[in-house]
């Protein structure tokens, strides 16, 4: 049976009177790719916040690997995400005065991962994606195809438990999406990386493991 990697029980989120968040429940499990979906304003990104550690649940808790993620605060909070958790976002947030190699680089070099040990890792991350030819790149010279496949390098340089991605190929064309969609499945065979996506692209939606559906800030 499959590890379990995440556990949510009961979560809540509130925002002043409004419940955006109304209990949910969920396992993911190692090398799972998963797709939460549902209408705009279900609560999609904002549970995949909480999941991420970015934002926090008005109540309930959520293990990560058996630690309660929920008791954690400040640095170590801070430290747990850089180790355990990579991110892909829409517009992927690439720092523009960096190379490509060097945004990569960065939440290991956060991490005080030795430098030469992360270069080669980034190198080879790169190479497997397919974007190696542009590590000396700035974000600025690079499609926006190839600013994502760099955003998920980066996801990964830490070699997390679980990548979050939200909206992943919302600023991509169809044949990018197409090849993220590819990729992410690519990685998982090599690496048995777990991906948790929120999307509205039915072709990944469709193609994923598992498919949480929320509504009304719930799952059904």
């Amino acid at each position: 049976m499959a590890k379990e990697i995440i556990k949510v029980v009961e979560v809540t989120k509130n925002y002043g009177e409004v419940a955006v968040l109304k209990g949910i429940n969920l396992q993911i499990y190692e090398g799972e790719i998963v797709a939460i979906v549902g209408s705009s304003g279900a609560g999609k990104t904002t549970l995949l916040q909480i999941l991420g550690t970015l934002d926090q649940p008005s109540s309930g808790k959520i293990y990560i690997e058996g630690n309660d993620i929920s008791n954690l605060k400040g640095n170590v909070l801070s430290d747990f995400r850089n180790e355990h958790i990579g991110f892909v976002f829409q517009f992927h947030h690439l720092l523009p005065e960096f190379t490509a190699l060097e945004n990569v680089c960065i939440p290991a070099w956060i991490g005080k991962a030795n430098r030469k040990e992360t270069e080669k890792r980034a190198l080879e991350l790169l190479k497997f994606l397919g974007v190696d030819h542009r590590k000396d790149n700035k974000p600025s010279q690079l499609s926006g195809g190839e600013q994502q496949r760099v955003a998920v390098a980066r996801s990964l340089i830490n070699s997390p438990k679980v990548v979050f991605a939200d909206e992943p190929t919302g600023n991509l064309d169809s044949a990018n999406a197409k090849e993220l969609h590819d990729l992410f499945f690519q990685l998982r065979e090599k690496f048995s990386q777990t991906f948790v996506i929120v999307t509205h692209n039915e072709e990944l939606a469709n193609s994923v493991d598992r498919i949480i559906q929320i509504k009304d800030g719930v799952t059904i």
